[in-house]
């Protein structure tokens, strides 16, 4: 007589393997959502004079939470300097950084950040460097804040709304590239209501 097998060990083993990839899932996070407060981070401030004074930072500030900012909007570019689609897109976020500037309806009220998820100081002041970024950007070298986002690709777009009573919220999560940066930058000052 043959010896029948027991699903059961089978069934447990699967069981098991689901759950732990629902519960590896789950740590990871998701992007922020529209309509969602950002995740609680900190940002060191910068060094440079001109990249504090874009900011609203004093001299005495040491580092800064994205609600903080004096701003009504704050676009946060997450990338890396590995990114092939990031550095190809840089002279178009560099391109939204100058019509937010030229814009005397836009600028001091739009803010541009990027946070270079995995890449040191040095890495990201290459980056700086090698594509004429004229804002502020952050290392993310131990991917902290990457985790908090969700471990998105790059490069991710968050823009968030800050209120005057300090309260802010998500209106625009994004991956991949600009595209057309004066559509994007409709876009932008429509879902935020920056007047």
């Amino acid at each position: 007589m043959k010896r029948r097998k027991s699903p059961g060990l089978k069934c447990l083993l699967a069981m098991c393997l689901g759950l732990i990839l629902l519960a590896s899932a789950a740590w990871a996070g998701s992007p922020p959502a529209v309509g969602e407060s950002l995740p609680d981070f900190s940002l060191a401030a910068p060094q440079d004079g001109g990249e504090r004074s874009y900011l609203g930072l004093s001299f005495f500030s040491r580092s800064f939470k994205i609600p903080e900012l004096k701003s009504q909007v704050v676009l946060i570019e997450i990338f890396s300097m590995y990114c092939p689609y990031c550095q190809g897109d840089a002279p178009h976020v560099n391109a939204l950084y100058g019509k937010i500037e030229a814009d005397p309806a836009l600028k001091g009220k739009v803010k541009l950040v990027g946070i270079g998820v995995g890449n040191s100081p040095y890495e990201v002041g290459v980056f700086k460097k090698k594509y004429n970024i004229p804002f502020p950007l952050f290392s993310d070298g131990d991917f902290k804040i990457h985790k908090l986002v969700g471990e998105v690709r790059t490069p991710y777009f968050i823009g968030v709304k800050i209120y005057p009573d300090g309260t802010h919220r998500v209106f625009f999560s994004r991956l991949g590239v600009l595209g057309n940066v004066d559509q994007f930058l409709a876009d932008i000052v429509k879902l935020s209501g920056v007047k």
